[in-house]
């Protein structure tokens, strides 16, 4: 029997799960019209950053280099075991990547639903000890924020024309390096909303044009229990799904397999969710 949440806002409406599935009250009234409403403020003194053909995107200096590495040694031994003491992490379907592993070694790209702060510790969880590219919303990059997301390989993704030619040849060194790449194709994050929201087509037109298999993972929610409800009581547990592999097709025209791929991963993502019927389209038109 599936369950029904439309009590919990516009934003749930239609909404529909398997009876095992645990979808946490709103922390807030989200958009039941339009899915890229930005929730989170940028944090502290906003900083006056152009992101043109000026910006570095890819620093390879080697100062920047050794910052880099000591941060993936915070982030792999500090900020993963610190999002398991305090989210539960559960990881379900990592033999998606083992038997994967060759299809995987020249190159990748990971998609995930953006439902709180510490998400990317979760997807790092699913990748350990790979250098990641993250293409992100530019903004919060002139926050607090931005040094750390630049150093776990965050790059901005500009609003002008020398930068996005720019930001697209950085993307192309990623890939000639194998380095992973994940984007969160929502674009921006809603804090523990557990609909599927519309993906914005972008990411998947960088896996179609480098032709890189795409990973769906989705962020899913359990209640807090045990000694966990000591700490944090008002926020969920976290599991974390991993489907099997897109692989994109280069014989087919780039919309048609672009739609192909965003409706798949976005198909996944729902069923991996335990999501019978989605609030949201694959994506908006």
């Amino acid at each position: 029997m599936a369950k029904d949440y439309s009590g919990y806002g516009p934003a749930y409406k239609g909404l529909k799960t398997r009876d095992d599935v645990y979808i946490p009250k709103p922390v807030r009234e989200f958009s039941g019209d339009d899915p890229y409403v930005r929730m989170a403020p940028i944090r502290g003194r906003i900083k006056d950053i152009s992101f043109d053909e000026s910006y570095t995107f890819i620093d390879r200096t080697l100062g920047f280099k050794v910052k880099r590495f000591l941060t993936y040694i915070v982030v792999w031994f500090i900020a993963i075991p610190a999002n398991w003491l305090r989210y539960g992490l559960r990881v379900h379907g990592r033999s998606n990547i083992k038997r994967n592993r060759d299809l995987l070694r020249n190159g990748v790209m990971t998609v995930c639903n953006h439902v709180y702060r510490w998400d990317m510790i979760s997807v790092f969880r699913v990748m350990p000890f790979r250098r990641a590219c993250i293409p992100m919303y530019s903004e919060p990059f002139k926050g607090d924020d931005g040094w750390i997301m630049k150093h776990v390989g965050g790059i901005p993704i500009p609003d002008n024309t020398g930068g996005l030619k720019k930001f697209s040849e950085a993307v192309r060194e990623a890939v000639d390096d194998r380095t992973w790449i994940h984007i969160f194709p929502e674009s921006c994050s809603w804090n523990f909303y557990s609909p599927i929201r519309p993906f914005k087509p972008g990411s998947f037109n960088l896996a179609y044009r480098y032709g890189l298999p795409i990973v769906p993972l989705v962020i899913s929610f359990r209640p807090r229990t045990g000694w966990r409800k000591i700490i944090c009581k008002d926020e969920p547990l976290v599991d974390i799904h991993v489907g099997e592999p897109i692989i994109p097709d280069p014989g087919k025209p780039k919309m048609t397999e672009v739609k192909r791929m965003v409706d798949t991963a976005h198909h996944a993502m729902c069923d991996m969710a335990g999501i019978l019927e989605n609030p949201w389209p694959a994506t908006m038109k």
